[in-house]
């Protein structure tokens, strides 16, 4: 049976002819294949990257496997065949794979080819910031360590073949021999510079510092020179975070930077009351740590352990100083209150004695003559001192000596040590807690005691003042109602100090924002809520000039001018429309939107129907209209207070905050730096404390839709912003503070770095 001759499409020819393919004369290096022994590891995630080399094209051999690029490499691997498989149109055993090629060639576009090669020319040039790029889960390259052998494994049941055709172009491509910059496959992280247990310590360290997991890879240059790269997010201010990016370029480096975590980990963790570390982002855009404002470098560790530990030694020797002070204040208020104990009993035995014998004629007798000008006043004392007597014995055997201070100081002290060291010291320091609460426990029961002693003298002064004669004490004694002994105060065993909460933005804006809608939808009109909406809109500023007065006739005509352009642009106005008939209906009313998973059938606000901007639009009556919705911002905010205490943020370009201008705050401090850190100006941050009962408007579903229909969800799921009547408040500056963030200069993964200061103001707000 005559075997039939596969047609090649014009498609295929044009596509064969600009890969530099000629499938009647297969070169050479394509039909090689060398034996790979690749081993297919037991564990190991295919979706994590652990490292990335420039790699000689042609020691890339390609392998085509009839799967998918998401089955198991087990399966992939075993099913594999060479290229030269998928090339040869003259074996009938082949046929069936050289016509999948054909498929595959069929479906490659020239275009998708044409990115990978711009986009390896600019990895040729730079490794991306993050390393990874978009392209980099084409590249099915693996390694296989037997061998020292790289291959392609490229699944036929794929979608893109971008990768494979690109890497057999270069192949078939003459002249000097090319690199291209991939992941590789199955590549565990090298030993070069760190253990591969040490990788995995160093990611959990920095975990507990940044509370973000980084992603660490093996970076090979074209000199095939091994830099560890740990890119990854950190916080650096509350919870304003900051992508970082730390290269260790030689052994010393990584060693000295995993020692240096491993270090602060271990402080960290074992003594978390004395030893908590910040991050902060270098002038290189990596992490450089703080504790106590002191920046901490392997190069300077062993003098601060010094010096940590001789600060322990310090804290231990002052506790103990505290202890032995303490102990004796003490065993002074056990003599003290022993000795108003015994006062106390006596006068309650006399009360007790007076209150009995008053109930029978020779008792009366009895009382007056036993009890007459202090005759115990001997004994009491007596007792008193014999009391006394006894606790300064007490005192002194108990009393320790003060610990003798070390002759000599250490030169070299460990990690080790100093953990030691401290948690002797949280032992002093805990057992003089223990012993301050004694001590507060017995002064309360020395007031306590105070006041009954204070009660039972008057009584029984009450009693002595009518002694001056048998038939005066007899007539008060026969009285049917004496006043009774007044109680001592009840002893408080526990004072807890009240904590007061502090507003979290991920945890408290839900409620925060239904709580204020549904303050907001009570106290304000539409005409109010519209006026809010246009400070939501790039109209503010222009708000602010009017506010102030400080607009000319042409800022607003230009104005004017632009919101003409800008309405015709979204097809809001016509040029020819004089008058808008439908109003602020801008689309069907009956369709249905969703906020927050939650439907509704609210229209929302249009700002150019609130500004009235129609063809025939002056600029006086366009002004009037700003200074109208001006009028209406100042009233809306005399209704609305803030519910509770919160944390509001705003960040200005090298300006400061005026209590003149309509200032829009952010609850959500990220998302308030994200777009100004874009400037090339200086930025000042303000953080204030509001407090509840402050004049404030929060951006709420209300404030972004009209609710005709009442079917608007309550809430703040569209913005985390909120107008803050600073004009109302006194605001004293608490902390001035700075950080810095790294930022992309390019929202591209080839893009340069860019670091910015940020100068944090911290506020408090009262009312005037």
């Amino acid at each position: 049976m005559a075997k039939k001759k596969i047609e090649y499409t014009e498609n295929m020819q044009n596509k064969l002819e600009y890969i530099g393919l000629n499938l009647n004369k297969i070169p050479t290096s394509l039909k090689k294949n060398e034996p790979l022994e690749f081993r297919i590891p037991k564990f190991y995630d295919e979706k994590q990257y652990k490292q990335y080399r420039y790699v000689n094209l042609k020691d890339i051999q390609i392998l085509l496997s009839p799967t998918n690029r998401l089955d198991e490499m087990e399966e992939k691997y075993k099913k594999s065949s060479p290229l030269a498989d998928y090339l040869d149109n003259k074996k009938e055993e082949n046929i069936l794979k050289h016509v999948k090629f054909l498929r595959m060639l069929e479906q490659i576009k020239i275009r998708d080819i044409q990115k990978l090669e711009e986009e390896q020319i600019m990895l040729n040039k730079k490794i991306p910031f993050k390393v990874k790029f978009k392209g980099n889960y084409l590249w099915q390259i693996y390694y296989s360590e037997n061998t020292d052998k790289y291959f392609m494994l490229v699944p036929t049941e794929d979608t893109d073949y971008s990768a494979f055709f690109f890497l057999l172009k270069k192949k078939l491509e003459k002249g000097k021999l090319e690199k291209i910059f991939v992941p590789i496959r199955n590549a565990e992280y090298s030993r070069e510079y760190l253990r591969k247990s040490q990788y995995e310590d160093l990611a959990n360290y920095l975990w507990l510092f940044t509370k973000d997991w980084p992603l660490i890879y093996d970076v090979y240059d074209k000199n095939d020179e091994l830099t560890i790269h740990i890119v990854g997010e950190t916080q650096v201010y509350e919870k304003i975070k900051s992508p970082y990016k730390i290269e260790l370029k030689n052994r010393q480096k990584a060693n000295d930077f995993y020692k240096l975590t491993k270090a602060m980990f271990i402080l960290q963790t074992e003594l978390p009351r004395y030893f908590t570390f910040k991050t902060c982002i270098d002038k290189n855009g990596g992490i450089e740590f703080f504790m106590d404002n002191k920046k901490l470098e392997y190069s300077k560790i062993i003098t601060w352990i010094n010096e940590e530990y001789r600060i322990g030694k310090k804290r231990i020797q002052e506790a103990k100083e505290l202890i032995t002070i303490n102990k004796e204040k003490l065993e002074n208020l056990k003599i003290e209150i022993a000795t108003q104990e015994i006062e106390y009993l006596e006068k309650e035995k006399q009360i007790s004695t007076f209150l009995e014998c008053k109930k029978t004629f020779f008792g009366k007798f009895k009382y007056y003559f036993k009890y007459n000008k202090k005759k115990n006043k001997g004994k009491l004392e007596n007792k008193v001192q014999i009391q006394e007597e006894s606790f300064e014995k007490k005192v002194k055997h108990n009393s320790t000596k003060e610990d003798k201070e070390e002759k000599y100081e250490k030169t070299r002290c460990t990690i080790e040590e100093l953990v030691e060291l401290y948690k002797e010291f949280e032992k002093e320091e805990t057992a003089l807690k223990n012993l301050m609460m004694d001590i507060n426990s017995l002064k309360l029961k020395k007031k306590n005691m105070a006041k009954k002693i204070e009660n039972a003298t008057l009584f029984i002064q009450e009693i002595d003042s009518h002694k001056k004669s048998i038939f005066e004490f007899w007539k008060y004694s026969n009285k049917d109602e004496v006043e009774k002994l007044a109680e001592g105060e009840e002893e408080e065993v526990n004072i807890i100090k009240k904590i007061e909460k502090v507003f979290d933005y991920e945890e408290d804006f839900e409620k925060f924002g239904k709580d204020m809608d549904k303050i907001q939808r009570k106290s304000l009109s539409k005409q109010e809520t519209d006026s809010i909406y246009i400070t939501s809109t790039n109209v503010l500023e222009m708000l602010n000039k009017v506010k102030n007065n400080e607009v000319s006739p042409k800022e607003i005509e230009a104005n004017l001018r632009e919101l003409k352009k800008q309405a015709i642009r979204e097809k809001t106005l016509t040029e020819k429309e004089e008058f808008d008939i439908f109003g602020g209906i801008v689309q069907d009313i009956t369709k249905v939107s969703e906020i927050n998973n939650q439907t509704h059938r609210e229209l929302p606000k249009d700002k150019f129907s609130i500004l009235d901007i129609n063809m025939n639009a002056k600029s006086i009556g366009y002004k009037l209209t700003l200074e109208k919705i001006v009028e209406n911002i100042k009233k809306a905010l005399e209704k609305v207070v803030v519910c509770e205490d919160i944390l509001v943020y705003k960040a200005m370009e090298d300006k400061l905050l005026d209590e003149k201008e309509i200032n829009v705050f952010n609850m959500n401090p990220q998302e308030e730096i994200q777009d100004i850190i874009k400037t090339d100006n200086d930025i000042n941050f303000y953080k204030i404390n509001l407090k509840r009962g402050s004049h404030a408007i929060s951006f709420t579903n209300q404030i972004f839709y009209d609710n005709q229909n009442k079917t608007l969800p309550i809430g703040q799921d569209l913005s985390s912003k909120i107008i803050v009547d600073i004009a109302s408040l006194q605001l004293d500056l608490k902390n001035k503070a700075s950080f810095r963030i790294l930022r992309l200069e390019e929202e591209n993964e080839f893009s340069d770095i860019e670091i910015k200061t940020i100068n944090v103001f911290e506020c408090d707000a009262k009312a005037k």
